[in-house]
């Protein structure tokens, strides 16, 4: 093996130029020669690709975002698309690749595996966490401290106000930035698609706020909860049925993508990284590099992909019991 080439696809996310970083640098270590390919797998077809070395990546560690941009290509889904990706590969003599994405991204590079020969290795770059067999995804930990942030200074007006505000965070399929931010920040009520705990719940909580002494909520939502057909119904509903609280909606949207990557989200793609090339010189492909128990650990790209991840029971109850 001499020459890799790396790649971001699907959605930015924090710490994605760390772990681009750290694919160069270790290539560079092992005496590898690294290729750097822009717009995802859209520029892997059209062959836009750029040698990068150890200097090229510097002053990265802290950008959020992702230096080699990102596309999503409908073409790629296509034979003819793939054929083209492979052939531009061949030409730049590359090796072995490295992807970084989410659950798209893998299930892309497990077909093009399927039709050519061409060892690849995922990494986990997205911030709803909602990857198999990796205990945290590149993103998910600054995608959290955003939420909780922003979350943090709504609650200044609500209190000055006597206010309930119904705050969206991403998580179209994933609970897990509303129930880790909705614990962080205080939240009275978490609503995630995993559990459809329905609307009358939700008012009867809010209820027994308002009894208890509570002059203002916050809700969190997570945008593929389905009390409401969106988030603007559901506070219509709750105004209807609820005189105690003026009601307000917030939608945090794609500031929780941005930002600088938090310390942890630059370690972990850095170890991620490093463990990527690792794999593929001792052999590995298929595979998506992950950490549970705090360990760089190798998983199957269907393991990663194959779609139920769970929700932690646990972080409910706790919910539940520190919202009283």
């Amino acid at each position: 093996m001499k020459k890799i080439a790396v790649l971001t696809s699907g959605g930015d996310a924090p710490g994605m130029n760390a772990a681009i970083r750290a694919v160069v640098r270790a290539c560079a270590f092992n005496q590898l020669e690294c290729v750097g390919v822009f717009r995802g797998l859209q520029g892997l077809i059209e062959g836009d690709f750029k040698e990068m070395g150890p200097r090229s990546v510097k002053n990265i560690i802290n950008r959020g975002g992702t230096i080699l941009k990102s596309a999503r290509s409908k073409e790629f889904r296509t034979p003819e698309g793939r054929a083209k990706a492979y052939a531009q590969l061949q030409k730049a003599e590359v090796d072995a690749l490295v992807v970084i994405g989410g659950d798209g991204t893998f299930t892309g590079a497990s077909v093009f595996m399927s039709e050519y020969d061409m060892p690849i290795v995922g990494l986990p770059g997205t911030i709803d966490n909602d990857i198999n067999g990796t205990d945290y995804t590149i993103g998910y930990d600054t995608a959290l401290n955003t939420v909780v942030e922003a979350i943090d200074k709504i609650r200044d007006t609500a209190n000055s106000h006597n206010r309930l505000f119904l705050i969206e965070v991403m998580g179209r399929d994933a609970g897990d930035i509303a129930l880790n931010a909705g614990i962080g920040a205080g939240a009275e009520e978490i609503l995630i698609p995993e559990q459809n705990l329905g609307r009358e719940r939700l008012i009867n909580s809010l209820k027994r706020s308002k009894k208890s002494g509570k002059s203002s909520s916050i809700v969190v939502v997570a945008e593929g909860d389905q009390s409401g057909k969106n988030i603007f119904e559901l506070a219509d509903y709750v105004r209807e049925n609820l005189d105690d609280y003026e009601v307000k909606v917030t939608v945090l949207g794609h500031i929780q993508r941005g930002g600088s990557p938090s310390c942890y989200d630059r370690v972990l793609a850095s170890r991620l990284g490093v463990g990527a090339v690792d794999a593929l010189l001792s052999g590995a492909r298929g595979v998506m590099i992950g950490v549970a128990n705090n360990k760089v650990v190798s998983v199957p790209f269907e393991e990663a992909i194959k779609g139920d991840n769970e929700i932690d029971l646990d972080l409910i109850r706790v919910a539940d019991i520190t919202s009283v």
